[in-house]
């Protein structure tokens, strides 16, 4: 199939990408000249595990093509994609203004019969817009042409987005035309090899689908962090309860990892805009709003925790302290550090008047964007540590799992780990001799998958 996805950033150049892969003929368009050129050049954007390989593979092979001419790819492709940004507003509602404009730009060029995929996260009633949007500019061509809409969104993690898309846990399909949905499956096939986890509903549910799953996985990280905060006051072990919740087959284990609060493109941006459409309802989503106000106090626990155990009673309580920091990209496998805790956390330290030193194995280009010349980076994570008075492990990337434990305690002025992700067995910690601070873990429950 000859296909354009209009964005190419993370959802739109990753779903490209895997178009390409499966033998279409894929058009990639974005309006930024510079990201443009230095694709065809194969240079990517953004860190992603195995997408620099896949874009320059098919780029090679002529399937995948990349261009600012919007006219060119719409009237070349069946199928068009709109996978623009859809920021929140003040209010935190998604912002739906570059939705629109790809949607009346198809509508200003389009020379036939098109399907128009909004695979950007939007809410509910975005697909009347759009196809409101393409009528108006046809009526004003005084063209007639047929057009579908359909919602197809994207369930991708970021560190793990292509397997994601070539092997799905499900795709949602929404569209309300039978020969559409059909085009879709035909479209989607080739990744259904193994498993046939095609969904096919009305637009409206798709379009709430996307929005619901990813409340839902933010309802159990902020319940997590909950439980996890309740756990250290009462002497309980969070990576016990986890292991005893987690076996109930009507929960599973995933994403009840306490931490330090999600961020990330999704998620808070999600939880805000479904709030918002619940407020447009007239509907208070009480549940929501508590998960929301949850993530954001638990930026703030690390920090309490540095201050607990180094801070003193002046205005500058951090200041003389020298803190290093594990971690800096939202998640592993990923430089994105949109909505990251460590910008919450950074920013507190500096506050409080300590020196911060930072690694991370992908995010420092993306970390100097936030911070500057305020904090000291380093490609090498023990260099950081070098008479600091405490390390703070932010993300949980492999690489800081079984680290060299005899130089961090040589390399710090005090060995004190303040493990915001739980990495390390407490018992096996302090006996070699550190002042070791997770989360939730500061009973003395002995557990199959946390040890002592």
């Amino acid at each position: 199939m000859k296909i354009s996805v209009i964005g190419s950033g993370y959802v739109g150049l990753v779903a490209g990408a895997c178009f390409a892969e499966s033998g279409n003929s894929v058009t990639c368009v974005d309006i930024d000249e510079t990201k443009i050129e230095g694709l065809k050049q194969g240079i990517i954007p953004i860190y992603e595990p195995g997408l620099k390989e896949m874009v320059q593979r098919n780029s090679a092979e002529g399937r995948l093509s990349f261009t600012t001419d919007l006219e060119a790819a719409v009237k070349t492709s069946l199928i068009n994609f709109i996978a623009v940004g859809t920021p929140p507003g003040d209010d935190g509602s998604a912002d739906l203004k570059y939705v629109i404009d790809v949607a009346r730009n198809i509508g200003r060029h389009m020379q036939g019969y098109k399907i128009i995929v909004d695979k950007s996260t939007v809410p509910v009633g975005t697909a009347d817009k759009v196809r409101i949007a393409v009528q108006d500019e046809l009526d004003k061509r005084g063209v007639s042409y047929e057009f579908d809409v359909v919602s197809n969104p994207e369930f991708l993690k970021e560190g793990a987005a292509i397997d994601d898309f070539m092997k799905p846990d499900r795709v949602v399909i929404g569209t309300d035309n039978v020969r559409t949905a059909e085009l879709m499956k035909e479209l989607y096939e080739p990744f259904m090899r193994k498993n046939n986890r095609m969904i096919v509903m009305d637009i409206r549910s798709a379009e709430m689908t996307k929005y619901a799953a990813n409340a839902m996985l933010a309802t159990r990280i902020s319940f997590m962090n909950q439980i996890a905060n309740l756990c250290e006051r009462m002497g309980a072990d969070v990576a016990a309860v986890r292991e005893g919740i987690g076996s109930d087959s009507r929960i599973g284990y995933d994403f009840l990892f306490p931490g330090p609060g999600y961020g990330g493109s999704c998620f808070p941006k999600d939880v805000k805009a479904l709030i918002r459409t619940a407020d447009e309802c007239d509907y208070d989503f009480l549940l929501l709003k508590a998960v929301e106000e949850v993530n954001e106090r638990q930026k703030n626990v690390l920090t309490q925790k540095v201050l607990n155990m180094l801070g003193n009673d002046s205005p500058s309580p951090l200041a003389g302290r020298t803190v290093a920091c594990w971690g800096l990209a939202f998640k592993p496998r990923t430089d994105d550090m949109r909505e990251a805790p460590s910008l919450t956390i950074i920013e507190k330290l500096l506050s409080l008047g300590a020196t911060v030193r930072a690694h991370d194995p992908e995010a420092l280009t993306e970390a100097k964007k936030f911070f500057g010349d305020r904090i000291t980076y380093s490609h090498n994570q023990y260099e950081i540590l070098t008479g600091a008075d405490a390390l703070v492990i932010i993300t949980d990337w492999n690489e800081y799992r079984n680290p060299d434990f005899d130089r961090i305690a040589a390399e710090l002025k005090a060995p004190l780990i303040i493990d915001g992700r739980n990495l390390y067995k407490p018992g096996r910690m302090r006996a070699a001799g550190f002042d070791y601070i997770p989360l939730g873990r500061n009973g003395s429950t002995i557990s199959a998958v946390g040890g002592n």
